[in-house]
């Protein structure tokens, strides 16, 4: 589960304590060096707060590196969607922290075995997906918790995503968004061929999913967690690693969970 919850400070009042982290753009550097004038610097090792400006793909290496740490995470947007980022810089960023919603997530964790037989493993936060490497389609068998469910896919590849990075990629390849508190992670086609009606599976949180791939020498599959890629993989192993998490804050009214829900009624 991905649980949605007002965040607590340690000092039991408003936060003091930043770290101010920002993308590799010019507005980001402004912003930043306008907030460390104002409220000071600190390693995100000693802050109560990590401040990251930038985008979406800056927040999540942001919450790559906070992975097992206690200290929450709020975005300000400095780049272009910012779906996990929110709008503005507050008046008073340490009393406007206290009234956020926060978002704990759990990512997924991905353990591949290549041709020559190393063993990868790597976290992700949106989502693990397997993609063909040249121009013959990937051949694939799926097993849920140790049961075939589909003895042959024939397609550009396929993904499991979490609730948070459903209206990523998934969405993209047509996969359902699901909302954080669903305990549910979609498994979804990319581009299927065979069975070409097919169009994925909504699947509990718990599931252990291994892909292995058919026809490896011929149809040659790669395998992504985030920002880990994987080359010539002959089996995958998918499920949410719950001993890891991080924390995620949002403006109020304004929550992860309404986000996601919002977006499904986007036209």
């Amino acid at each position: 589960m991905n649980d949605v919850h007002p965040p607590v400070w340690p000092s039991g009042g408003a936060p003091r304590r930043f770290a101010f982290v920002a993308a590799p753009n010019a507005a980001a550097r402004r912003m930043q060096a306008d907030l460390i004038a104002r409220y000071g610097q600190h390693t995100p090792h000693e802050a109560e707060a990590v401040i990251c400006l930038g985008g979406d793909g800056f927040m999540l290496e942001i919450l790559h590196t906070m992975l097992g740490r206690p200290t929450p995470v709020y975005g300000i947007n400095c780049g272009t969607v910012g779906f996990l980022m929110n709008p503005a810089v507050p008046d008073d960023l340490p009393e406007h922290l206290v009234r956020t919603q926060a978002a704990t997530l759990h990512p997924l964790r991905m353990r591949t075995t290549t041709k020559s037989g190393t063993v990868t493993e790597a976290l992700a936060l949106n989502d693990v997906f397997l993609f063909r490497q040249t121009r013959q389609a990937a051949k694939i068998e799926i097993q849920v918790d140790g049961r075939v469910r589909m003895p042959e896919l024939i397609c550009d590849g396929v993904l499991v995503a979490t609730p948070a990075g459903s209206t990523a990629y998934n969405l993209s390849a047509h996969g359902p968004i699901v909302p954080l508190s669903a305990n549910l992670l979609p498994l979804t086609p990319i581009s299927a061929f065979r069975p070409r009606r097919w169009r994925g599976a909504l699947l509990p949180s718990t599931a252990q999913v291994t892909v292995t791939i058919l026809e490896s020498d011929k149809r040659p599959v790669a395998a992504v967690a985030d920002f880990t890629e994987v080359r010539d993989v002959v089996s995958v192993q998918i499920a949410e690693d719950r001993a890891m998490q991080t924390t995620l804050l949002f403006d109020p009214d304004q929550s992860l969970s309404e986000r996601i829900l919002a977006e499904q009624f986007t036209v």
